[in-house]
């Protein structure tokens, strides 16, 4: 079992690596906000937007579909690049591309232009949503993760939930419609300012020395099978049948690409999605669970603003209040589950309950949801539904960055991603299609049972302007979407208890206290990343710097009087390190980025703390305390009196 016991710090060491963590992470929650934000704040803008343009209805659901597709299919694939190359660039390509296309969009004179341009501003999303998660891990401890894991789930849930709310009040505003896609770009342009200028995180090096490889044919292979599935999801019912030819042979299409890409991704020596990974129990439930909350969570709140407008009869900014209780859910949910996680070290009780709230939410939605429900209740079941989504998009992330190694990061973290991205996508489409269908049968009952014609306004599978009918047809149009998006709340509430149940099944690990395990994963022999118990006996700890800067990744190795290794650790991202070893006197030899250094010590009972400021010279100079703050015992030693195996083998611990 991993320890959970926190490092030791200073209020000053506390406030500088809190500083150091912050300023970064502020940058990258900008970028990621936006990336967000650009995926909802056009829904309610596609109407005018498709007007000026002069599109059609197929036209209407590309502009939705490219940027979904795109940043669905290039998710895993970014993750794979964060554990080959530089992750800070990653981030600035992606955070580039994103600008780009949103500049694009909102200078396009076609829609065969926004088209083209959403899907490189697909792309760049894609990469915000893989990496932003990459990068926390790469300079945060799972156990300090969850509270900056809850500012990233509340950042995420104003931006899928505020989204419309901020569409609405552009278009309705004298700016237009073209602000939807400029609104972000200032931002992004900061957060790119931001990142330069504060993060740092090492590159990835391979212990083999061998330069990285990109598995072509198995990105290639998986994006085109993911576009082939979503394609069919989100077109089917609309452009096509859904038991067309066209449907079968996207679905045929996409499981033989499928089929060939788990081929592939088993005989390759770096797979985009390496199977060994599936093969730990954790990440296959915490990919099954953020599947289905993938579904439940966009499939119906995606639906809300068009309820509020279309079935009780409230403005585009309007609707977007009135979607309040499920911010505030999210937000206020997200962080205090953050808050808790990090303090206690436990994660599984709180995805539980989320997951149980997301279900009672959405079963409640199902009862209640109509054009006249007093919107109180429809308040606690967004509530509710909030609290669910807060508690559980990103923590089944941490679940699983917490048993894999950091060199699998990238991997681990956007496979489930890609599953909650997946999920989203195919439940936007479904539950879409189910809430066209509803609505239009219960419309044209409801006109024939009054001996009403509805006329054009509500046929062709158009969305209605309420203004414009007459109040028999509206009436009935009303309480038709009030009645259909009952039902995709219904539909919702199984999909959640399915991740409920996969979450009971979860086994919970306490979170770890280091960047990463003690012992990677062997890919080549397929087995997960484990922890092994740490040993028991005093503490040796402190803190490793370089130059006066913190060293991260700094190899630590004890050797005991007779020059025998009893053990091996790496510092943090703020140069901590900490360590069980036995009493007496030991070795204990430094290493980070080739500069070396050792020190002899006597670790007392009370544990050792023990500070070193590596420089170019063979001695270190630092100060050493016991635990209690007495002086401890300790001699410098040359780099050349480590043991010969040590000094050429360390580096690759």
């Amino acid at each position: 079992m991993t320890s959970t016991t926190r490092p030791v710090r200073t209020p000053e060491e506390a406030a500088a690596h809190r500083r150091d963590v912050l300023l970064p992470l502020t940058g990258l929650l900008m970028a990621l906000f936006v990336g967000v934000l650009s995926s909802t704040i056009v829904s309610n803008a596609l109407p005018r937007i498709l007007g000026d343009l002069g599109g059609t209805q197929a036209e209407y659901t590309w502009v939705v579909s490219a940027s979904l597709l795109a940043m669905t299919a290039s998710t895993p694939i970014w993750g794979k690049l964060a554990d080959l190359y530089s992750k800070k660039l990653l981030v600035q390509a992606a955070i580039g591309i994103f600008l780009i296309g949103s500049l694009l969009c909102g200078l396009a004179v076609s829609t065969g232009q926004l088209i083209g341009f959403r899907v490189l501003q697909g792309l760049g999303m894609g990469g915000l949503q893989a990496l932003t998660q990459v990068v926390i891990a790469a300079i945060i401890t799972p156990r300090e993760r969850g509270r900056y894991m809850g500012y990233l789930s509340g950042i995420m849930s104003i931006a899928v939930v505020g989204g419309p709310l901020l569409g609405g009040i552009i278009v309705d505003s004298p700016l237009g419609w073209r602000w939807c896609f400029f609104v972000g770009v200032p931002l992004a342009a900061l957060s790119l300012l931001v990142l330069q200028r504060t993060l740092n995180v090492p590159t990835p090096v391979r212990a083999d020395g061998e330069r990285p490889s990109i598995d072509y044919l198995g990105a290639t292979l998986i994006a085109a099978a993911v576009s082939a599935l979503l394609l069919w999801t989100s077109l089917a019912g609309k452009q096509f049948g859904w038991a067309s030819p066209t449907s079968f042979g996207l679905i045929g299409a996409g499981l033989v690409l499928l089929v060939g890409a788990i081929v592939v991704e088993r005989r390759a020596k770096d797979p985009v999605v390496p199977p060994f990974l599936f093969r730990d129990r954790t990440v296959v439930l915490a990919t099954v669970a953020s599947l289905f909350v993938g579904v439940a969570m966009f499939g119906s709140t995606i639906f809300l603003s068009q309820y509020f407008q279309l079935a009780r009869g409230a403005s585009a900014t309007e609707a977007g209040l009135l979607t309040l209780p499920m911010i505030v859910g999210m937000f206020g949910a997200s962080n205090v589950a953050g808050q808790l996680i990090t303090r206690t070290g436990v994660w599984k009780r709180y995805l539980v309950g989320g997951a149980v709230s997301l279900t009672a939410g959405l079963s409640l939605g199902a009862a209640v949801i109509s054009s006249t429900a007093p919107y109180w209740l429809v308040a606690v079941a967004m509530a509710l539904v909030g609290i669910g989504v807060g508690t559980t998009q990103q923590n089944l992330v941490l679940a699983v960055q917490n048993t894999v190694a950091l060199r699998h990061m990238g991997a681990a973290s956007s496979t489930v991603t890609f599953f909650r991205s997946l999920g989203g996508s195919a439940g936007v489409a479904g539950l879409g299609a189910l809430l066209a269908s509803v609505v239009g049968s219960r419309t044209a009952a409801g006109l024939a049972e009054a001996g009403v014609d509805g006329g054009a306004a509500v046929g062709g599978g158009q969305v209605p302007h309420l203004a414009d009918l007459p109040e028999p047809v509206r009436s009935i149009v009303m309480e038709s979407y009030g009645h259909a998006t009952s039902m995709i709340f219904l539909v919702a509430a199984p999909l959640a208890f399915l991740a409920l149940l996969a979450i009971l099944a979860l086994r919970e690990v306490p979170l770890r206290d280091t960047l990463d395990i003690e012992k990677p994963a062997d890919p080549a022999a397929g087995a997960p990343a484990t922890t092994p118990a740490p040993p028991t006996g005093p503490v040796l700890h402190g803190f490793v710097r370089a130059d006066g800067a913190p060293a991260g990744g700094a190899v630590l190795t004890v050797l005991d009087v007779t020059g025998d290794e009893v053990g091996r650790t790496r510092a943090d991202a703020d140069g901590h390190y900490r360590i069980c070893v036995a009493t007496g006197i030991v070795s204990t030899v430094y290493r980070w980025e080739g500069r070396p250094a050792a020190r002899r010590v006597t670790v007392g009972a009370d544990g050792l703390r023990l500070d070193v400021d590596l420089s170019d010279g063979t001695r270190t100079a630092g100060t050493t305390r016991t635990t209690d703050g007495h002086p401890g015992r300790h001699e410098l030693v040359s780099v050349i009196e480590a043991p010969e195996r040590e000094r050429t083998g360390a580096d690759r611990g």
